[in-house]
Formats: structure tokens, sequence, C-alpha cells
């Protein structure tokens, strides 16, 4: 018999024989979970619910919450839709995932859907669901898995397979005549699967599914025209490049094309920030307002937008939302008890109003620094001034909330939105989450810049994306328009920075399960070893150094 203890029960142990399975395990505690849970985390490493112990463990049960949970989640429910719509309109017939839109994640199909075709899939998904039908690992060889994606005339996974030389056991899944390749975990049985939606959008459907701050019901849809807007650029993006999936990108690292596409990329960023600036000339803006979530590059693209401004013939005066967060004795705490540094309730708005509007109207201000080795905000080093020539661009998580911006007239405020939003894939259907693009951004930058680690970094990364999806994204659809940060070539060289990093986590640190379902992320993008063909004022600079911008 071996000892299990249960991390979610105050380490409860139980002893099971030799052989059991993870999920008799979770079945036999689930109802004293507060949720469904859809993987485990075993001394420290995520392990599939069909993992069997093998020597006395601690287990924790991982519900949406969880970053690791909510992709097997999400995957689980992608194999569910392509076996429905297989079903439904034949094997011929090609499912790609897009990317996460409206909450959910937009899809194609190679075939038109109409109301009754809708109405047949997600009714097919709902049998397949109330079938219970089990989800089968299968571990091929990497010329195994090549037959099976020429089978299903899947030529971006076969190129992929063929440009990886440090993996030869590639996970298939098979539910019953169903069988593709996954690169994460998915449930044992589809019955896990109980909340989902689906409905039709422009030219696909959108996959809906629970959000990880409402775990248990279908997110509320919500129409992101912009959204779809930036991610169909970033596509035609990925086009211009030729670049479409990881297995092209790899290609350009292997055979010396990567420096075009490097000085392509660039050229894209550039030419998108200077429309821009004609955009804010053309409306008469005076208060320019950037919001994004973590990583995202705020910074550098408002001081690089600050000087397409002057091309424009403006003055500009840059501000950080940052510098106006309340004194030390005025600060608010959350439910944990810890200084809510994330919420508009930090930052003082009533001193950020008035001395917007004071600047507007031609006053003298005397803006503060927040220094936060005091902490508190310091004053007396930069007092000034603008003329009706200086524009204001002001960045910071929290610009797009109109609670900071209120006695602004909404003529006199330009509102963009930034963030990386990844235009390549996988494979048709392994997307590639902005989220993770973004984890491994800050992960570079914390511990290059801001005297971090990577086990500091993924600790608090939960944290800072529940506050995002309270703070930020839901006022991304104020925006007056999008910007997409991402460099298409960036994974492939952070991977250079992150991978010593992740390494260095032990197996014995709680953070260790993260990082290695990063590192195995990382194996499928070939290594770019030279950075010198990216510029000094490049966005990704602001996360590997360099930067002519950020000093």
């Amino acid at each position: 018999m071996y000892k299990v203890y249960i991390e979610n029960l105050d380490n409860r142990e139980l002893s099971f024989p030799e052989g059991t399975d993870v999920e008799t395990v979770y079945k036999a505690v689930r109802d004293e979970l507060p949720l469904p849970a859809y993987v485990s985390k075993l001394d420290n490493a995520y392990r599939a619910f069909t993992h069997k112990l093998t020597h006395d463990s601690r287990i924790e049960f991982l519900d949406l919450r969880n970053q690791e949970a909510w992709q097997v989640y999400q995957n689980s429910l992608v194999m569910i839709f392509i076996k429905a719509v297989h079903d439904v309109l034949g094997k011929d017939v090609r499912v790609s995932i897009r990317n996460a839109l409206n909450m959910g994640i937009f899809v194609t199909l190679t075939h038109k859907v109409d109301a009754d075709v809708l109405k047949s899939i997600e009714d097919r998904m709902r049998g397949i669901v109330d079938a219970d039908l089990p989800i089968t690992k299968e571990h091929y060889t990497k010329d195994g898995a090549m037959i099976v994606a020429r089978k299903q005339h899947q030529k971006e996974t076969m190129k992929l397979l063929e440009s990886i030389t440090n993996i030869d056991d590639i996970q298939l899944y098979s539910l019953d005549d169903e069988l593709q390749i996954f690169y994460n975990i998915l449930v044992p049985s589809t019955g896990y699967i109980q909340y989902f939606g689906l409905r039709q959008y422009r030219s696909g459907l959108i996959l809906q599914y629970p959000q990880q701050g409402d775990p248990t019901r279908v997110a509320e849809y919500v129409e992101q025209p912009k959204m779809y807007a930036a991610y169909s650029e970033a596509i035609r993006w990925g086009q211009l490049m030729d670049v479409n999936y990881v297995c092209d990108l790899n290609e350009n690292i292997i055979e010396g094309g990567i420096s075009d596409l490097i000085l392509l990329q660039e050229a894209l960023h550039e030419k998108k920030i200077s429309d821009i600036a004609d955009m804010i000339k053309e409306k008469g803006s005076r208060v320019v307002l950037i919001c994004g979530p973590s990583s995202s590059g705020k910074t550098t693209f408002a001081k690089r937008l600050c000087i397409q401004l002057r091309v424009n013939g403006f003055k500009t005066l840059y501000m950080g939302t940052d510098d106006y967060y309340k004194e030390f004795h005025e600060r608010v705490y959350d439910e944990n008890g810890d200084a809510d540094l994330e919420s508009i309730r930090a930052i003082d708005t009533g001193l950020f109003r008035d001395q917007i509007q004071a600047l507007l109207n031609g006053e003298e201000v005397d803006l503060p620094h927040y220094d936060f080795s005091i902490p508190g905000k310091v004053f007396g080093k930069h007092i000034t001034k603008i003329d009706k020539n200086t524009l204001l661009v002001i960045e910071g998580i929290h610009a797009l909330n109109e609670e900071m911006t209120e006695n602004i007239p909404a003529e006199e405020k330009f509102k963009i939105y930034i963030s990386p939003l990844t235009p390549i894939s996988i494979d048709h259907h392994n997307r590639i989450s902005a989220t993770d693009a973004r984890l491994l951004r800050r992960l570079v930058r914390d511990c290059k810049f801001r005297d971090s680690n990577a086990e500091h970094v993924i600790h608090t990364w939960p944290k800072v994306r529940a506050s995002e999806d309270i703070n930020i994204f839901p006022y991304n659809s104020e925006a007056d328009i999008f910007f997409n940060s991402n460099c298409i070539y960036e994974i492939a060289l952070i991977k250079k920075y992150a991978e010593p990093l992740l390494k260095r986590i032990k197996r014995t640190q709680p953070e260790y399960a993260e990082a290695q379902r990063l590192l195995d992320f990382l194996k499928y993008f070939d290594l770019l070893y030279e950075d010198s063909d990216i510029v000094n004022n490049s966005i990704i600079r602001e996360f590997i150094g360099g930067s002519v911008i950020i000093r």
C-alpha cells in the first residue's frame, strides 16, 4: 500500500494499493473539493489522472483556477469538438484552432457552417460528453507520429516533427476513432468537460468555455470586434513573413532566413506605430492613454509612439500611472492581508485627475515619482507645464479605466490597448497561448533587471493573471486601436534566456511543475542564438536587454 497525502485537504493521509491511478484517488475525495479538478500535481510534477502510483506521494488536485488545468480543459474540449465535427461533416473537414476571442476560442473549418450544422455539431458534442467516452493517451515515436500526421494531411505537423531533434516520444490521444497529436495533458474521459458552448462568429465559430475567475459556468459572451481585427492583422503579418506555424519559424532559423524575418517584423511594428501617430493627429486628441497586461511592452511602445508624434510636429510629455500609487499609510490590502498594488484602489486617482487637468489648463504641476524603496511619492524633481502643442502620453495598467480620466472630454482622449497576440500556432489544433508568451517575457526581464528569480515570477503569476481579468481585460473594448506587440521570432529568442532559469528550479520546489511545462513547450522551438540583428529600440529589447529606450 502507498500513502497519499492530499494537499488540498490539509495533507490528509490516505492509502491505496500499488498500481492505483490518480483518478481513483481523485474520486475518493472530489466531493470534499470546492471545484472540479482536471489534472494533478503529484510530488510537484503535473500528472494526468491516468498516471499510476509507484510510491508514497503528495497530490494536489488542480481546478480551472490553475493555468495548467485550464489548458488541460481547453485541449480536451478541442478534442471533443474535432471528434464531433468529423462525426457530423466527415473526416476530410479540417479544424483550425485560432486564438482566444470573445471569451472563448475562435475556430475555423474547411466547410460552411449554418445554424443547422452548428446545432448538429453542438448536439454531437453533448452526446460525446454524456457518454463519458475514454480519452486514451498513446506514446508514438517521432516516425510513428509522422505516419499519423501524413495520413491526416497535417503538413505543418510533419514539418515540425522533422525540425525538432530533442524529442522522440510524441503523445497522441484517441477518442473512439479520432486520433490526434496534443502536446499537453488531456482529461481521462469526456464526462469531465461539462461546461461549453458553440456559436457562429464571422468566418468561423466561437468555442466557449469557463474562465479562470468563474470555473463552473460558460463565460458570458462578449463581442470583441477590435480584438478580432487585431488578430486578423497578426495573421496577415504572419502571412507576409510566410510564418504561420512553429515549423516555419524553425525553418527560417535553420536555413538562415531569420535576419530578414526580424527586419520585416520591426518594419511592421514601426509602420503601425507611425499609423497610430497619424490617427492621433487626425482625431485631435491631447491625451493618449496606453493600457495592456503585464509584459506587453507598454513602456517601449509608449516612448516609440512619442517619437512618431514628434515627427508629426507635436511635443510630448510621457507619464506613468505607477507614479500615482497611494502613500504607504494609505495602502489597501487584499483578502490575504497582502498589499493590493494591482487594483485601481492602489492609485491616487484624485491627484492624477487633478494634475492632468491642470496640465491641460496650462498650469505648472509638480509631478510625482514613486520610489518603491521608501515606499512613497517624491515631489520637487519634475515641475513642469505644457503648451497646447504638447500631448500627454500616459501608460499604465489602469489607463483605460474611466475613473482615471472621467474629467477629460472623450474627444480629447485617444485610447490604445497593447498586448502580444501570437500569430503562429504549433499546428492546426495546438495554439500558442499569449499568456505563456507574456509569462516568458516577464520571467526573463524580472530575473535580468528586477533582482528576481524564476521561482518568484512563477509563484506570483497566478495573482497577476487574476488581477488582469478584473482590472485590465474588461477595458480593452474601450480602446480606439489595438497594437500587437508580439515579435514573431520572440519565443525562439527568449528560449535562450528562459531555459537556464527554468532548469534551476528543483523538483522539491512548488514551482517545478510549471517550470517543466514551460520547458516542454520550448522544446518545439529551435533556438535563436544570435540577437545582433534585433534593433536597439525593439519591443523585445525591453525584456532581453540592449534597449536604447529603456536604460
